[in-house]
C-alpha cells in the first residue's frame, strides 16, 4: 500500500512538472510559430554568454522578469482575494493533467506499473468539472481588483467559460455514450480495436462531428485567440488588468496549462490516446513509447490550436455567445441523438 502511494505521489509530481514544463516550451513556440506567420524573426535577443538558443532563454528573462517585478495590488482592491485568484485558476487546471492517461499498464520487474497520474472510473467528469472551476478564480480576480475594468473582464470571462463548459460536456456525450464508460483509459482501451480489421477505431473516425465541435469549444474555454474577449488587451477591460508581476504571469501559465489540459483530451478520446495504430506495446520500452505518442500527439494538437489562434481575428463577445449557444450546443445535442439512434439502430440489425 505504501509502495502504492508512493508510486502515485511521482506520477502526479512528475504530470504537474511535465505541464508546467510544457507551459514555458509552448510560450516559446507561441512566439515563433506567429512570427512565422508575420514573417518575423521572433523572440531571440535575450542571451548567454552570446548564445540565444533561438530565443528559449527568453522563457528564463521572462519568469526572473515577473519574480523581481512589484506584487502590486490596488488600493481599492481586497489583498487577499487578489493573491487566491490566480493559486485558484492554475491550482485547478494543473489538477486536472493528473486524470490524463499518459501510458496504460505496463509490466516491469515482476509487477503492473499504472503510467495514469489518479486512476479513477469517473475521470471525464472530474476533469470536466475542475476544468470549469477555474472560473471561480478570474471572477474573483476582477472583482478583488476594484476596478471596472477588471470587473467587466470577470464577467465576460464567466460567462464565456460556462457557456463553452456546456458544450464540452454535450459534445462528449456520443463519444461517452460510444465508449460506454467514463473512465478515460478505458475510452482509450476501446479506441484499441480496429475496424475492418484495419482502421483504428479512433474518436475521430468514429465521431468525428464531436471532434470538430469538442475543438472549437475548447479552443474558447482556454480564452485564448479567437475567443480572448474575456482578455481583451485592445479594449484595456482584461481580468487581471490589475496585476503584476508573478501573479499576471500564473494567469497567464493558467491560460497554456488549460490548452494543455484541452488538447490531452482530444487525444485521450479522439486520437487514441497513448495508443500506436498495430503496434502491442509492452514492458519498459512499451511504456516509453506510450509516453512518447501521448506527448507527440498532445503536441501536435497544440501546434494546431496555436496555429488557429494566428489564423482567426478575435470575435465580438455577442458572437462568442452565439457561436456556443445557437450553434455549438445544438449541433452537439444534434450529433449525441444521431449517435444513440445510430448505435440502436446497428445493435438490431
Amino acid at each position: 500500500m505504501i509502495g502504492q502511494t508512493v508510486w502515485t505521489a511521482v506520477k502526479v509530481a512528475l504530470a504537474l512538472g511535465f505541464g508546467m514544463n510544457m507551459a514555458g516550451l509552448l510560450a516559446w513556440l507561441e512566439r515563433k510559430q506567429s512570427a512565422i506567420s508575420q514573417d518575423r524573426i521572433g523572440a531571440n535577443r535575450a542571451a548567454i554568454l552570446g548564445v540565444s538558443a533561438w530565443g528559449l532563454f527568453n522563457q528564463i528573462a521572462d519568469a526572473l522578469k515577473g519574480l523581481t517585478k512589484e506584487n502590486w495590488v490596488p488600493p481599492q482592491g481586497r489583498p487577499r482575494l487578489h493573491a487566491l485568484a490566480p493559486a485558484i485558476s492554475l491550482g485547478f487546471s494543473l489538477f486536472c493533467l493528473s486524470a490524463l492517461p499518459f501510458g496504460g499498464v505496463v509490466h516491469v520487474a515482476g509487477r503492473l506499473w499504472s503510467l495514469q497520474p489518479l486512476e479513477s472510473s469517473f475521470g471525464l467528469p472530474l476533469v470536466l468539472c475542475f476544468l470549469s472551476l477555474g472560473v471561480h478564480g478570474v471572477v474573483m480576480a476582477g472583482y478583488a481588483s476594484g476596478s471596472n475594468y477588471g470587473l467587466l473582464g470577470g464577467l465576460r470571462a464567466a460567462a464565456q467559460m460556462i457557456s463553452y463548459e456546456v458544450c464540452l460536456a454535450v459534445s462528449l456525450a456520443g463519444c461517452a455514450f460510444i465508449y460506454g464508460t467514463l473512465d478515460l483509459q478505458q475510452a482509450v482501451l476501446w479506441q484499441g480495436r480496429l475496424l475492418g480489421g484495419w482502421l483504428p477505431a479512433w474518436g475521430i473516425v468514429v465521431q468525428p462531428a464531436a471532434f470538430l465541435l469538442f475543438l472549437a469549444a475548447g479552443a474558447a474555454v482556454t480564452k485564448r485567440a479567437p475567443f480572448d474577449v474575456p482578455e481583451g488587451e485592445s479594449e484595456i477591460v482584461g481580468y487581471f488588468v490589475e496585476y503584476s508581476g508573478m501573479k499576471f504571469l500564473m494567469f497567464l501559465i493558467t491560460d497554456f496549462i488549460e490548452s494543455i489540459v484541452i488538447a490531452g483530451l482530444i487525444v485521450t478520446l479522439f486520437l487514441g490516446g497513448w495508443q500506436i495504430p498495430w503496434v502491442t506495446l509492452t514492458g519498459a520500452l512499451g511504456g516509453v513509447l506510450m509516453l512518447a505518442a501521448f506527448s507527440a500527439k498532445l503536441l501536435l494538437v497544440l501546434l494546431l490550436l496555436m496555429q488557429i489562434r494566428w489564423t482567426l481575428p478575435r470575435f465580438r463577445f455577442d458572437q462568442v455567445l452565439d457561436l456556443g449557444w445557437k450553434n455549438i450546443l445544438p449541433l452537439a445535442m444534434l450529433n449525441f441523438i444521431v449517435t444513440v439512434w445510430g448505435v440502436l439502430l446497428w445493435r438490431l440489425r
